[in-house]
């Protein structure tokens, strides 16, 4: 399929078929497509920030985009996975990327690709080529990167970063990444760069990310809780880290994001470690203004979060337990089978009186029979078990004794999307 009158889901249809494997951790293949296409000849953007971790990736490259924009630069992000749109993948100046931008640079990498001799890319693989030639279209100021599920082996780390960025290290995707913290932590640096910056952005990562950015001769490492940190107060919260040159610096009474504050701060750090002097009441009405599709994210009483980990499901079940108690609150739960349900309804448990199930679909779903035997074990009361997520919004919704309850939707990006869809019908007048 090489011919411009294929549409962006043909496209997709195509990549999800045309590698061997979902997942393939390696670095030559993607490489050699991107010589083909002249990718490596230089950066790919005066200023790139690459941001790994378990959990916070997203909401990091969200608060560094939206900070750089109203510091008045230009700037093209790159994320994963979507929600509803591909196209959410890959943002310029906070706009979609258009289906023609899209299909434009899979065509320029198909051909690429074929030629002598050819070489099969994964679909991860090939969106991340798409996002590096519209990052060179656009030639923006910098360019935001949110790695993969891996770190050194992850197809983004073919791309030089100016400044690395970890957010946190927690058990996740073991299949791939195995079970052993410390090596994981040493995979995630494994986008730093010699000379380059990285920002350690948890207080309790294992010790193998700072001693691998030692090790390669990392310029500056800034750790959250030594070389930056916060403290909040009244809705607000000062800021104080260090300039690329290591001077000292401080932003006051900035507005509170509705993201966790430790990505909020990596934020900052990562920009002025890019050698970006943020403004003040200009990264404090970014952050008052952000919101991101699938963080605590409210339509009426609905609460969506693509919590899939206990590490997230915990930040879940502390902010709505320091936030207004509702008359009763649901959990509306569906998960993949490689994900650690006990540990995440257990971190959930304290704030949820009562749970609704569903089933995921698919070679990596679950059932709700299985997640419901994990609530009935941990104490919590199983109040309906659904085939689907829908079906479960159904219920919920029409369920009239709920009908004062906040509900709460996790355990996945999969779960996540689909209560949007429905959600997006239902206020559209359609029957979901």
């Amino acid at each position: 399929m090489t011919d411009s009158s294929a549409s962006l889901d043909q496209w997709l249809e195509r990549l999800m078929h045309q590698h061997h494997a979902a997942i393939d951790l390696g670095l030559e293949r993607v490489a050699e497509v991107a010589r083909r296409l002249g990718l490596l000849d230089q950066p790919l953007a005066p200023r790139v920030i690459s941001v790994a971790g378990t959990n916070g990736k997203g909401s990091t490259v969200a608060m560094i985009d939206a900070c750089a924009q109203a510091c008045g630069l230009s700037s093209v992000c790159y994320t994963s996975p979507h929600l509803l749109r591909y196209n959410e993948r890959v943002r310029v100046n906070g706009l979609e990327a258009s289906d023609a931008e899209l299909v434009a640079a899979f065509e320029r990498i198909e051909r690429a690709r074929l030629a002598e001799p050819a070489v099969s890319l994964s679909y991860f693989e090939t969106g991340t080529l798409a996002a590096a030639l519209i990052i060179r279209q656009q030639s923006p100021d910098i360019a935001i990167l949110e790695v993969g599920l891996g770190g050194r082996l992850d197809a983004v780390n073919i791309f030089d970063a100016d400044v690395a960025v970890v957010t946190t290290i927690a058990l996740d995707h073991a299949d791939y990444l195995g079970t052993d913290i410390s090596v994981i932590g040493r995979e995630k640096a494994g986008i730093m760069r010699a000379g380059g910056a990285a920002v350690l952005g948890s207080r309790t990562l294992p010790d193998s990310v700072a001693e691998y950015a030692e090790q390669l001769g990392v310029r500056v490492v800034a750790a959250l809780g030594t070389a930056f940190d916060y403290h909040t107060s009244s809705g607000q919260f000062d800021w104080h880290g260090i300039a690329a040159k290591g001077q000292p610096l401080r932003l006051e009474q900035l507005a509170q994001p509705q993201l966790p504050l430790d990505n909020a701060a990596s934020a900052l750090q990562a920009l002025v470690l890019a050698g970006i002097e943020p403004d003040q009441a200009q990264v404090s009405q970014a952050f008052e203004a952000l919101t991101l599709a699938g963080r605590m994210q409210r339509i009426g009483r609905w609460c969506l979060d693509v919590a899939h980990n206990p590490h997230a499901a915990g930040w879940v079940a502390r902010k709505l337990a320091n936030g207004p108690v509702p008359q009763g609150r649901i959990a509306l739960l569906a998960m993949l089978g490689d994900k650690d349900a006990n540990s995440v309804v257990s971190e959930l448990a304290p704030v949820i009186d009562g749970w609704v199930c569903a089933t995921i679909e698919g070679d990596r779903g679950r059932s709700a029979a299985s997640l419901a035997e994990r609530v009935i074990a941990g104490g919590g009361q199983v109040m309906f078990e659904a085939h689907s997520v829908a079906d479960a919004l159904v219920w919920i919704d029409k369920n009239e004794a709920l009908a004062d309850w906040e509900v709460l939707v996790c355990g996945s990006f999969v779960t996540v999307a689909a209560a949007l869809e429905w959600l997006n019908k239902r206020s559209q007048g359609v029957d979901g």
